[in-house]
C-alpha cells in the first residue's frame, strides 16, 4: 500500500495531464465567447508547450524550478485568455512548496492566487472599477487561503520533522540495543571459554600428577629393580618394555597440552604442522586469542590433516584461517574421496566436541568422490 508521500509524488507528476486535460475541456465550449480568433490561435500553441513541459517534467529530466516557473507562466497566460484555464492554475498552490525554497513559494503561490482571482472576477485587467473591486476581493480570499494552506503545510512538516527525529532516535536504540546484545554474546562465550579452561586446566594438572605419581613413579621403580637384577635374557626384554612405557608415560604427560603452541602463535603452529602436507592460507589481521581457543583449532586442525591423510588419499589438502571482526574461522578442505553423510567415526565426534566446547561450531561436508570441507567457527576472543 503507497504511503501519503508516495501518493502526493504520483499527483506532482501525474495529476498536472488531468487538471490540462480538464482545463481544456472546460474552456472549448465558450472559446468564442471569450476568445477572439487571434487569442484561439495564440492559445493553440501555448497548449502544446504545455504539454511538452508536463512530459519532459514527468520524465524526472528537469528540476523542480526550471519546471515551476514555466508552468506558473503559461497558465496565467492561458487563463487571460480563457479564465477555465484556472483549472490548470491551481496547481501552483499545491506543489510551490515541494519545488522551491520557502520564500519563492510564496511568491509562486502569491502569482498562483493572482490569476485565479483574475479567472474568478472576469478576466485580467480589471474590466472597470466594480470588476476591479470584485478581483480585489477574490485576491484577498485567495491571500486568507494560501496564509490558511502555508500554516496546515509547516503543521504538517514539523509534524513530518518530529516522526522522522522519533524513527531516527528509534533506529539509534535499536542499534544501542543490538550491539549491547553482541556484546553480551561475546561477553557469554568468553565466561563460558573461561570456565571450560579453568576445568580443563585442573583435569589436565590432575590427570599429569595422576600419571607422573602412579604409572611412571612405578615404572621407575620397575626398571630400577629389574637393572639390580640383569641376570637373564628375560629381564633385560622387560627392561626395554618398561622403559618404553615409561617414555610413553611421559610423552602422554606432555601431551596433554598441544606442544606446538609452547612458544608460537596459532598461524605459526599451523604453518609447521601444514608443512609439507597441505597450503596454508592466513586472511584478515591476526592477533593472539585465547589459549583455549587456539588449542581446540590446532587440535581440529591435525585431526583433519590426519583423517585427509590416513582415509581420504587426497592429492591436495588446504587449510584457511580467517580472523574477522568477531569469530575466527578455520576450514581444511581435500580432494579426497569423500565419504557419505552417514559416516563419522571418533576423531570427527571429538573434532565437534571441541568446537562445542569453546562456544563454536564445525560442520562437515563431503561426497564420495568429491572430498571433504571441514569448517570449524569459534568466536573471537583475544588473549587476555
Amino acid at each position: 500500500m503507497a504511503t501519503i508521500q508516495e501518493q502526493w509524488e504520483r499527483f506532482y507528476r501525474w495529476g498536472p495531464f488531468g487538471l490540462l486535460a480538464l482545463a481544456t475541456l472546460l474552456a472549448l465550449p465558450i472559446r468564442e465567447q471569450v476568445m477572439s480568433a487571434a487569442e484561439q490561435r495564440a492559445a493553440a500553441p501555448l497548449l502544446v508547450t504545455a504539454l511538452a513541459l508536463q512530459i519532459v517534467h514527468a520524465g524526472g529530466k528537469i528540476p523542480g524550478p526550471v519546471y515551476f516557473w514555466p508552468r506558473t507562466v503559461l497558465s496565467f497566460v492561458l487563463s487571460w485568455l480563457n479564465p477555465f484555464f484556472c483549472v490548470y492554475a491551481v496547481l501552483g498552490y499545491f506543489d510551490a512548496a515541494h519545488y522551491l525554497t520557502r520564500r519563492w513559494a510564496l511568491a509562486g503561490a502569491f502569482i498562483t492566487a493572482v490569476t485565479m482571482a483574475g479567472a474568478q472576477s472576469g478576466g485580467l485587467p480589471p474590466d472597470g472599477l466594480a470588476q476591479a473591486a470584485v478581483f480585489a476581493g477574490l485576491l484577498a480570499l485567495n491571500a486568507g487561503l494560501i496564509a490558511i494552506f502555508g500554516r496546515l503545510t509547516d503543521r504538517e512538516a514539523e509534524r513530518t520533522r518530529v516522526q522522522a527525529e522519533t524513527i531516527a532516535e528509534l533506529e539509534r536504540a535499536n542499534a544501542r540495543l543490538e550491539q549491547a546484545m553482541a556484546e553480551n554474546a561475546g561477553l557469554q562465550a568468553q565466561l563460558l571459554v573461561q570456565a571450560r579452561e579453568a576445568g580443563v586446566s585442573d583435569e589436565r594438572r590432575r590427570l599429569a600428577a595422576e600419571i607422573h605419581d602412579t604409572i611412571a613413579q612405578g615404572l621407575a621403580g620397575i626398571i630400577t629393580q629389574l637393572q639390580a637384577a640383569q641376570d637373564s635374557e628375560h629381564v633385560r626384554r622387560a627392561t626395554a618394555l618398561a622403559r618404553t612405557s615409561l617414555r610413553e608415560a611421559r610423552r602422554s604427560v606432555r601431551d596433554l597440552a598441544p606442544t606446538h603452541l609452547e612458544h608460537d602463535a596459532l598461524p605459526e603452529a599451523l604453518k609447521k604442522i601444514t608443512e609439507g602436507r597441505a597450503r596454508l592460507t592466513v586472511t584478515g589481521t591476526a592477533e593472539p586469542l585465547h589459549d583455549e581457543l587456539e588449542a581446540a583449532l590446532l587440535r581440529i586442525a591435525q585431526e583433519a590433516l590426519a583423517n585427509a591423510a590416513r582415509h581420504a588419499h587426497a592429492d591436495r589438502v588446504g587449510v584457511t584461517l580467517s580472523y574477522m571482526d568477531d569469530e575466527v574461522t578455520l576450514d581444511v578442505r581435500d580432494d579426497g574421496r569423500g565419504f557419505t553423510g552417514s559416516t563419522g567415526g571418533f576423531g570427527l565426534t571429538a573434532m565437534r566436541e571441541r568446537a562445542e566446547r569453546v562456544a563454536g561450531t564445525l560442520t562437515i561436508e563431503s561426497e564420495p568422490g568429491r572430498g571433504t570441507a571441514v569448517s570449524a567457527r569459534v568466536p573471537l576472543i583475544r588473549h587476555a
